[in-house]
């Protein structure tokens, strides 16, 4: 694919009514109805020019571009929200809540947790991409949790829904663990994400498009084709290793996954 196949068919006004009605509902915390009324639900280039908007919009306030995720790579979570392919999400710093002891849930209007693992690139991703070149790519991976969100009252997407509100994405968990990739094959990786004692979701690297490296050399190539690759430092989550789970107020997540180490969040009620 081309950067120019990504001009989508809907018109910039209706692109700049769908990211200011997205932008809006993050603002206020009221989910809004499902934007394909405005671009459609299956003109991609378009629901990804009303991603880009709302991250001009959000870097315009500051904010900074700390990587992206890829959504969308496991198949119960593709059955859990009725779509059919991988997309993909820009992840910007403040959305990155390692470390704290407690995330306010009022911050996100209806999230949802996965497991899933994380790589930090050492070099930056252009030209020709295979699997090989992006595993080379790699400098370390680590635990990760990923709190996905919609703008979308109730979750009813489409996949032009989900990319144009930024691939669902909401916060994110990194664990100080880090493992190179001679220390791990990520496509091994069991995973196993725990609410408080009970076993909620469990998975593994297969889950991720068959390999966690074959989804991350295609946002590599998927991204380069966009127009902006992927760089050195940034940070990529690969997508869910296993289904999501709701979350809500007070619940404590703990997600082991063998081979790399754990990650865990805990949510509290208040901003």
């Amino acid at each position: 694919m081309t950067t120019a196949s990504w001009t989508g068919r809907v018109p910039a006004g209706a692109v700049a009514e769908a990211a200011t009605a997205l932008a809006r509902a993050q603002t206020t915390g009221r989910p809004i109805e499902p934007v394909r009324s405005v671009i459609g639900d299956s003109d991609i280039p378009s629901a990804y020019a009303v991603q880009r908007e709302l991250a001009r919009m959000r870097t315009e306030h500051g904010a900074v571009v700390v990587g992206r995720k890829i959504g969308l790579t496991s198949a119960a979570v593709q059955r859990q929200l009725g779509v059919d392919q991988p997309d993909f999400g820009v992840l910007f710093a403040d959305m990155d809540v390692s470390g704290r002891d407690e995330i306010p849930v009022d911050r996100l209007l209806q999230p949802k947790i996965e497991a899933e693992i994380a790589f930090v690139l050492a070099e930056d991703l252009d030209g020709e991409l295979d699997d090989a070149r992006v595993r080379v790519a790699v400098e370390y991976a680590a635990p990760a949790l990923e709190i996905v969100d919609s703008r979308i009252a109730g979750w009813d997407i489409s996949i032009t829904d989900t990319i144009a509100d930024n691939a669902s994405s909401g916060l994110f968990v990194l664990a100080d663990t880090r493992k190179t990739l001679a220390e791990l094959e990520p496509r091994d990786v069991r995973m196993r994400l725990y609410r408080g004692d009970e076993l909620v979701s469990e998975g593994d690297g297969a889950a991720c498009l068959g390999d966690p490296i074959a989804a991350l050399a295609w946002l590599a190539r998927t991204a380069r084709d966009f127009g902006e690759p992927l760089r050195a430092g940034q940070i990529v989550l690969s997508g869910a290793l296993g289904p999501m789970v709701p979350v809500a107020a007070g619940d404590h997540f703990r997600a082991e996954l063998a081979g790399l180490g754990e990650v865990s969040a805990r949510f509290g009620g208040a901003r």
